[in-house]
């Protein structure tokens, strides 16, 4: 079992720092281009991929990019992180300011419905009475 994890262990890291870099944007990649980060972390399995980890991207908080690109999520991220809509104060002031004409169309539409229904039920009752009378 222990020879097993000394070959699965160097090649796990080798495809999470292989795949890593490949998925890293170019401007985050430090030291080197991408092309040669990648034939490095193939060549020398276990010392470039520990180098692509090291020292090959820029890590942390700063370096980190929402989902949109940009960094952050329009300054509603807190430290610069990206915010998930339900959470973002300025999505849901947005969602708000929206609403506001639509309800007013929603509302208006509804009491059209509704003068249309009893306009409808009023001629089904009139049928209904001029029937039982010719009846």
């Amino acid at each position: 079992m222990l020879r097993a994890l000394l070959f699965i262990l160097p090649l796990a890291l080798m495809i999470y720092a292989f795949i890593d870099c490949l998925n890293t944007p170019e401007e985050e990649v430090k030291h080197l281009p991408k092309p040669v980060w990648a034939i490095v972390i193939l060549l020398f399995s276990i010392v470039g991929a520990i180098g692509w980890i090291v020292a090959g991207k820029e890590r942390g908080a700063g370096g980190r990019r929402g989902a949109f690109g940009a960094r952050g999520a329009g300054g509603a991220g807190g430290a610069g992180g990206w915010v998930a809509p339900d959470d973002n104060p300025e999505f849901l002031k947005s969602l708000e300011d929206d609403g506001s004409g639509a309800k007013a169309d929603d509302d208006a539409l509804l009491k059209d419905w509704e003068a249309d229904l009893r306009r409808r039920e009023e001629e089904l009752k009139r049928r209904e009475r001029g029937e039982e009378n010719e009846g």
